[in-house]
């Protein structure tokens, strides 16, 4: 095995199901047919079966960024409106918002979870306010019930940004709230590093809506009803067969996927905690009631870059999730954020550091990493 431990390994998943991959994209190849088409569909059906979802309920397109985009869309969110949502996030959260001439608003995290603080959310409400867009961090879901009903009654539609967290749930009195399920309108995106990931670009838009749904299945295609009658003007965000083909091999592995994540995550604790180290390292909480994926693990620790770097030269890889906070990010400058706006966020982006986690990933691994940092702590 390689010396050097990467954030991310892509091949150990691979090697399981290499021959179902192979034949996936044979039978592709075979038909020809690689745009939307019968692949697609089957695929949106077994992730409708999934998420529990309606027929016709999932609506694949070609990335999570386009996901955002055409939620948005969907919803009427254009210039003049505003959409609540976290300044500690991938870009294309807020990306998505300025792309369509809105205003992203950005309310402080919870420093427990790094996800969105509800009560700060809340508090940036206005009468512009046409959509709040939580993102589910990390693959920890933000508790929704806790601002759904305040939402409804003021007419801001929820969106929820799942790209880290397709298969994470959250349970809400007697029923399971699957990421992404909750809201107006949901957002997946199946990036390869994604606990389900396809070979390249892909994303999902899921809703209870059926109007909604046809809408948003029209403008994945330039805003198409039939074949070149063009009822608005939408995108060009299809998923390719190709991409639909792989993913639903992976899908029915996910859920031992995701599993397999939660116990890297406990083996962390536990190593973490024989050290005595819990109380320079924070390590990532799960609210009570969730079912958290582990998307990326993320710690807190003080003096982070020279960790890193530490642990750099011994061959183990970190990364940094996320060094800037989005109100800070010199192309959202005109939005007039300054330091000192979401000062959690900002702390966050000073601490946090990512280490590696994914199916297959050792104990050995995982020790030797462990022990490097106490090292370094010493």
């Amino acid at each position: 095995m390689n010396d050097r431990l990467p954030i991310l390994d892509l091949s150990r998943a691979y090697a399981e199901i290499r021959d179902e991959v192979r034949g996936a994209l044979e039978r592709v190849f075979e038909a020809q047919s690689f745009i939307l088409g019968r692949e697609v569909r089957t695929f949106e059906e077994h992730v409708e079966s999934y998420l529990e979802l309606p027929e016709g309920s999932a609506i694949g397109c070609a990335s999570g960024t386009d996901a955002l985009i055409l939620a948005l869309m969907a919803l009427g969110v254009g210039p003049g409106d505003e959409v609540v949502t976290t300044p500690y996030s991938f870009f294309a959260t807020a990306g998505a918002v300025v792309r369509l001439g809105a205003r992203p608003v950005f309310a402080d995290i919870d420093p427990a979870t790094g996800n969105i603080d509800l009560a700060e959310a809340e508090r940036r409400l206005t009468p512009r306010t046409k959509a709040f867009l939580p993102v589910h961090l990390f693959g920890q879901t933000v508790p929704l019930e806790g601002i759904s009903e305040l939402c409804a009654k003021r007419g801001v539609a929820i969106v929820e940004d799942a790209a880290q967290a397709f298969g994470a749930w959250r349970r809400v009195e007697n029923r399971i709230a699957r990421a992404g399920t909750t809201g107006d309108v949901g957002c997946y995106s199946f990036f390869p590093t994604k606990n389900l990931g396809g070979c390249g670009d892909g994303g999902m838009v899921v809703t209870r809506d059926a109007e909604r749904a046809e809408r948003l299945r029209r403008l994945r295609v330039h805003g198409e009803g039939r074949t070149y009658f063009h009822e608005e003007v939408g995108l060009n965000s299809r998923l390719d067969a190709l991409q639909a083909a792989v993913l639903d091999v992976k899908l029915p592995h996910l859920e031992r996927w995701n599993a397999d994540r939660r116990l890297c995550a406990d083996r962390y604790r536990l190593f973490f905690e024989s050290r005595g180290l819990t109380d320079r390292v924070v390590l990532p909480e799960e609210l009570s009631g969730n079912h958290h994926i582990y998307h990326q693990y993320v710690v807190r620790v003080p003096d982070r870059d020279r960790l890193m770097a530490h642990l750099d030269g011994l061959g183990l890889t970190t990364r940094v999730y996320y060094p800037l906070p989005l109100h800070l990010q010199p192309c959202f400058a005109f939005l007039g954020g300054r330091p000192g706006d979401c000062p959690q966020a900002e702390r966050l982006s000073q601490e946090a550091l990512a280490l590696p986690i994914f199916p297959g990933l050792e104990a050995e691994e995982q020790e030797r990493l462990v022990e490097a940092v106490a090292v370094f702590m010493a």
